[in-house]
């Protein structure tokens, strides 16, 4: 994150898929997002992205950015189609909440 861009805010998203398959297609799909981010290399934004044990995901994003500022991922092609027919692929709703952070402590994530 650049020196000029504090956090703004941070996000927790979670769903579950409604099976391996699906959850193989999100994951695809949040790879291409990566892809895309790795190429674009926006600097109010960091992104984390988990698949659990039970093929439910979960994402961490913290923005330099405001909430009603342009997101850099939410701009993404790819992001667009992780997101589209995403309903179909996940069991129930979308858990969003805005998190404070407590702490970090990272090394390298690979």
């Amino acid at each position: 994150m650049a020196a000029d861009s504090p956090i703004q805010y941070r996000l927790v998203t979670r769903y579950s898929a409604v099976s391996p398959e699906a959850a193989d297609e999100n994951q695809r799909r949040v790879e291409g997002v990566f892809v895309e981010l790795a190429e674009t290399k926006p600097d109010n934004v960091s992104y984390i992205v988990l698949r659990l044990a039970d093929d439910s995901f979960m994402h961490l994003s913290f923005h330099g950015h405001g909430h009603d500022d342009f997101n850099p991922i939410a701009g993404l092609a790819s992001f667009k189609h992780f997101g589209d027919d995403h309903a179909s692929r996940r069991e129930g709703g979308v858990n969003q909440q805005e998190a404070k952070l407590v702490g970090a402590y990272i090394t390298s994530i690979a």
